[in-house]
């Protein structure tokens, strides 16, 4: 077997936590590839190298002095090289990034070297090869990430190497420009390397044991996800569930290959399995429960819409003429509301009911703000009557008023919207009735 192992910024704060990351990958002999993000906070009180290294650039960038904080950036490093007691200097690499810094390579290039340099310290940590990102995975000249030419570049440099660092986070354009995936990236480089390696497994370690049915600011020590699909994951993960980021499923499940999701804490842990399909049944009927706040709805109301061809395409035409995309559309015979998020509408709100009104010709138009949406989850679902019933009597004996309800066809998940000032008590709710009274 081949392991491709990820570890993110918590688990790589510092001499200690690179102690814990060396002890769990030289325990199998199997996890060979790593992926390191940049160090991340060693305290509540600190600051990650990324936001670092923004700062700095910023002031470069302003025509500023960054001399001090390069220097607080270089301070961090040289902790963890230290506290290793490896024969490593970093002095050339500085140099370099100072150099860029002031002839402005750009912001992607700055946060990219929290990845790099921890790169660096890793294999030399390790005694493993580095591997620069920028050389392996490609984004094309409109900055989208190119997966085929990377993944033929990944598996072409990587296929003759017993082991390799490889840093999370960024990769380049052919002309060498540095470019980044969305903050924690980390997780789809990883990914990336899994696919092109054809890995068995690919683990990422993270400082929690796994994917929570349900988020432990809002629910007191919720249960762990023992086994999870990509679909399901996906599902959750849109909806603000942020353990892994969504965007690294697509390429480890073009290949089938599972992520297990680990505790660099508690490497004992067995974490979270997220798998293509599988017969083992939840524990419980859902999955997990995931919802964000900050939606509005627009209510457009007309006699006899359904029967009006075209109408539907006439008002999201305003939509997408505003540059505001929707998140659900639940309709009626002579009702149609769409959800959006509230800080992209907001500012575009009058546009978009005169835009409507001119297309449509709605017979009245009514805007309703501070909304949340949240998603129950299951596999376990599909093969369950009465789910439905259970969640909206949970929600009723809890004073929560649905706003709307939306089903998949697939019954993998129901979306229900509800007063942002709702929004905990509704999670609680539907928490207690499907976890905790079969606790």
């Amino acid at each position: 077997m081949r392991k491709v192992v990820k570890f993110g910024g918590s688990s790589l704060a510092s001499a200690e936590q690179f102690n814990k990351v060396g002890n769990i990958i030289h325990a199998d002999a199997e996890r060979k590839f790593v992926v390191p993000s940049a160090p991340g906070k060693r305290d509540a009180d600190d600051t990650k190298v990324t936001d670092m290294l923004y700062t700095c650039y910023d002031l470069a960038e302003a025509g500023k002095d960054f001399g001090g904080q390069l220097k607080a950036i270089r301070a961090r490093y040289q902790e963890i090289i230290d506290g290793l007691a490896l024969q490593l200097s970093l002095d050339d690499e500085f140099k370099t990034i100072e150099k860029n810094f002031k002839e402005k390579a750009g912001r992607d290039y700055a946060a990219s070297r929290g990845e790099y340099l921890n790169g660096i310290i890793m294999a030399a940590y390790l005694g493993f090869e580095f591997v620069d990102a920028a050389q392996v995975i490609r984004f094309g000249e409109n900055g989208e990430f190119d997966a085929e030419t990377t993944n033929k570049l990944m598996r072409e440099r990587l296929t003759s190497m017993e082991a390799a660092v490889i840093p999370g986070f960024y990769g380049a354009k052919e002309d060498g420009t540095v470019r980044t995936f969305s903050r924690g990236g980390s997780d789809i480089t990883g990914s990336i390397v899994a696919r092109a390696i054809k890995a068995d497994v690919y683990e990422n370690w993270t400082d929690v044991s796994g994917f929570l049915v349900a988020d432990p600011r809002i629910i007191y020590k919720p249960e762990t996800i023992s086994t999870i699909t990509y679909k399901e994951l996906r599902e959750l993960a849109y909806m603000g569930a942020s353990v892994l980021h969504e965007d690294a499923i697509f390429p480890v499940r073009r290949e089938g290959i599972p992520i297990n999701i680990r505790n660099t804490n508690a490497p004992e842990d067995e974490g979270t399995w997220i798998v293509e399909s599988t017969c083992q049944k939840p524990k419980y009927v859902i999955t997990g429960i995931a919802g964000k706040k900050g939606f509005c709805a627009v209510n457009i109301e007309k006699d006899s819409m359904n029967s009006e061809v075209g109408f539907g395409r006439k008002v999201l035409q305003v939509f997408e003429d505003s540059g505001i995309s929707f998140e659900h559309v639940p309709s009626g015979i002579d009702t149609m509301t769409i959800f959006v998020h509230q800080d992209e509408f907001m500012h575009k709100e009058q546009k978009v009911v005169s835009g409507i009104h001119r297309l449509a010709d709605p017979d009245t138009i009514e805007i309703e703000a501070d909304l949340a949406l949240i998603a129950v989850v299951g596999r376990g679902m599909k093969s369950t009557r009465g789910t439905a019933g259970r969640i909206f009597s949970a929600l009723a004996h809890s004073n929560v008023n649905v706003k709307m309800i939306d089903q998949g066809s697939s019954e993998l998940n129901i979306i229900i919207g509800v007063a942002n000032a709702d929004f905990e008590t509704a999670i609680k709710a539907i928490y207690d009735i499907f976890v905790l009274c079969q606790l």
